[in-house]
């Protein structure tokens, strides 16, 4: 059906409901900043309003005046592997801020004037597959301890033990299960139904029990600057990176989705859409949201339902308004069971990383990418073993950067991607000197071993 058409209030609300069931971002990688900065379950529920806040109001944006798209904005893991980057070194305000900070700098390159907009011209820089794909490899081999330091759960309390792995595993299992045989919304929704899942068996087996909810106010707002405020440049730059793949992403999203329904997106379109998009997460992370990008999920919902009606996601983006005024909904999600979130996040993690590996096949690996994408992975990933000694002697801005899988990561790609593929490269090419393809190592066989 058309962007336009409209539907009966109660086939709305239903294919809107089914749309949210696809967000899990709005609740996982809360728990997961959570899991990993160690914060109450108070905090975390403070997050999750923010984020059904954050993902509503550009859903409703997008869907309605900008973009007059049925897009669905939700958080992105580039941004959750920042806060936490960043977080651990410097404090959730200075993350928050410093991705307020950020988002104001790329709505400046978005600017909705026709022909004006930078966007396109930086991401085609960072969004080089070489770059994006390693780093997202680095992101997963960084998540993993996350993910597998919980599935016995928490050491020290009555669920710690076998009990717990057999959660894990019922969790791990529901959503492989859904990612292998199952279709449609089952498909598009593993993690949520593995945690629903996941959930029912922690509970039947008493290894979880429906959080207290009674000291919870029935209506409240989302809070302002909850973490506090703060800005600093490294975390500035990290979440410009995460910004740039956001809105990459997005962009891709918006020309997709309006071809389905035989219409354009040009470049006073896009710039719209992007403006809206960095603008929405700049408010939001005054209120500690997650930045958003454009779900390939509910992009998929779209084209397998055929619903294509922005009335729909616009109901959604409502919904999900309405949910950030309900803080007992943003409490009870923060209090999912730790095992059943370990099992779905590990294998989201998983996912983020092979992401990165589909990306890396697009690289031609010549001895020049080589030297960019296998440096920046082993001295991203090695360096945070560098004795405490030493790094302890560096100045905390040096010593956060360094220590920090991503963080690293980012410089040593964004560095050596422009001082080679961008200087070295052309360089060579005007003196003809070709760059020699890396042949695979392949171990020797019976059947391969050389004559």
């Amino acid at each position: 059906m058309g962007f336009g058409e409209r539907l009966p209030a109660g086939r709305t609300a239903l294919f809107a409901v089914q749309h949210l069931l696809a967000l899990t971002g709005i609740w996982v990688f809360p728990n997961v900043i959570g899991s990993a900065l160690k914060l109450s379950s108070d905090e975390v529920a403070l997050m999750i309003q923010a984020c059904f806040l954050l993902t509503g109001v550009v859903t409703i944006l997008q869907s309605s005046r900008v973009l007059k798209l049925p897009i669905v904005q939700g958080p992105t893991a580039a941004f959750m592997v920042a806060i936490i980057s960043s977080g651990a070194a410097y404090g959730l305000g200075t993350a928050f801020g410093s991705m307020a900070v950020a988002g104001l700098v790329f709505m400046l390159l978005t600017v909705p004037l026709k022909r004006f907009g930078l966007f396109g011209h930086v991401s085609a820089f960072v969004s080089s597959p070489i770059v994006l794909g390693t780093l997202f490899v680095i992101i997963g081999a960084q998540l993993a301890s996350i993910g597998a330091g919980g599935w016995f759960g928490t050491a020290g309390t009555p669920s710690y033990g076998v009990l717990a792995l057999v959660v894990t595993v019922a969790t791990g299992l529901i959503v492989l299960l859904c990612l292998v045989v199952g279709t449609g919304i089952l498909k598009r929704g593993a993690i949520f139904w593995g945690i629903v899942g996941g959930s029912i068996v922690a509970l039947l087996v008493g290894q979880w029990s429906f959080p207290d909810l009674s000291a919870a106010p029935l209506v409240g707002a989302p809070h302002l600057l909850p973490y506090g405020f703060g800005v600093s440049l490294p975390v500035v730059v990290l979440m410009l990176v995460a910004f740039l793949q956001a809105g990459t992403e997005s962009m891709g999203m918006y020309t997709m989705i309006a071809s389905w329904g035989g219409e354009t997106v040009d470049t006073a379109r896009v710039n719209r859409g992007l403006f809206a998009e960095f603008a929405g997460t700049v408010l939001g992370a005054l209120f500690g949201g997650i930045g958003t990008t454009s779900y390939p999920e509910n992009a998929g919902i779209v084209r397998v339902s055929g619903i294509g009606s922005r009335f729909v996601t616009m109901t959604a983006g409502g919904v999900a308004v309405a949910l950030a005024f309900f803080p007992p909904v943003s409490l009870f999600l923060a209090g999912i069971s730790g095992p059943v979130l370990s099992a779905a996040t590990t294998i989201l993690f998983g996912i983020i990383a092979v992401s990165g590996i589909q990306m890396l096949a697009a690289v031609r690996w010549d001895d020049l990418n080589l030297a960019v994408g296998a440096t920046a992975f082993i001295v991203a990933l090695g360096a945070q073993f560098i004795p405490t000694a030493i790094s302890s002697a560096l100045p905390s801005s040096v010593a956060t950067v360094v220590t920090s899988p991503m963080m690293m990561g980012m410089f040593l790609l964004l560095g050596l991607h422009g001082a080679v593929n961008h200087g070295l490269r052309p360089l060579l090419a005007r003196r003809g000197q070709p760059r020699r393809v890396v042949t695979p190592l392949v171990p020797r066989t019976e059947g391969n071993t050389p004559a």
